[in-house]
């Protein structure tokens, strides 16, 4: 039996890159996953984004590991959509036990407006982080057995290095700023629940997200944010699964009196 055998775990952003990675690493634990994405475009983000595809592939991968999964494609923008996608996962699997607000994009390098571009980043980021906890969480309330919950930040939660003024990387650098502040409010007004809320902050991480055209040429265009950007580690790049280990473990009894962290897998990104 693995750490979170019966457990349930709302994912958003699965059907792809991080968000893929935590639901299969949960799922070798015996968690069953509600995944949902968004499996569409954003017109101001440069790279392709998930299809509903990818999401199929997500599923086709956990079911080969034997364990139950309902699939969504929503926005996280649209907090009546993430209402539906967990009563329609609670309905099919029980209630939840783990949330892991995952959902994210990461729009350097675009060439869309610029006021745009910072609303987008900031409403998916933030906002949907918002939407996604408070979606999910009243059936973990409701279940008064506790739970666990991962907003996925970012080093740039934590640092300001690489700052250019532009919406993508103002919007994207607020919003993962924001993203603590949630987890620390969001962890006061839940520990009396014994729900657990902590934040992650990947550096780079090995996904279509960072290794796509767009961000390599605007990495490639800014040598400066290339060199901001380096962690003290002799690594370019983490593994989505390395950020999964870690989340395998907060959302685990082993993490039982863990709450109100900010927990960096970064390279040593943040000690520089």
């Amino acid at each position: 039996m693995g750490n979170l055998e019966g457990k349930v775990a709302f994912i958003t952003g699965a059907a792809r890159g991080q968000g893929r990675s935590h639901a299969l690493r949960l799922a070798k634990e015996g968690a069953d996953i509600i995944a949902v994405d968004i499996a569409a475009q954003i017109d101001t983000v440069p790279y392709p984004m998930s299809t509903p595809e990818d999401l199929h592939e997500t599923v086709s991968q956990i079911e080969a590991l034997d364990r139950r999964i309902v699939a969504i494609q929503a926005d996280t923008r649209d907090y009546q959509a993430l209402v539906d996608a967990a009563a329609k996962g609670v309905a099919e699997l029980g209630p939840i036990d783990i949330i892991l607000a995952n959902a994210g994009i990461a729009p350097q390098g675009g060439t869309g407006d610029d006021a745009q571009t910072f609303r987008d980043v900031v409403e998916t980021n933030l906002f949907g982080v918002y939407n996604t906890v408070k979606a999910a969480v009243p059936s973990m309330i409701e279940k008064g057995q506790g739970g666990a919950i991962v907003l996925t930040s970012s080093t740039q939660g934590l640092s300001g290095a690489g700052g250019d003024g532009t919406g993508a990387t103002s919007g994207y650098t607020a919003a993962k700023h924001g993203v603590v502040g949630l987890m620390r409010t969001f962890a006061n007004w839940l520990a009396p629940q014994m729900i657990r809320v902590n934040t992650v902050h990947p550096t780079g991480v090995n996904t279509p997200m960072v290794m796509n055209d767009a961000m390599q040429k605007y990495l490639a265009d800014n040598p400066g944010m290339s060199d901001a950007l380096k962690n003290l580690l002799p690594v370019e790049i983490v593994q989505p699964i390395d950020i999964s280990n870690a989340i395998a473990w907060l959302v685990s009894d082993e993490a039982r009196y863990v709450t109100g962290v900010t927990l960096p897998v970064d390279a040593g990104f943040t000690a520089r």
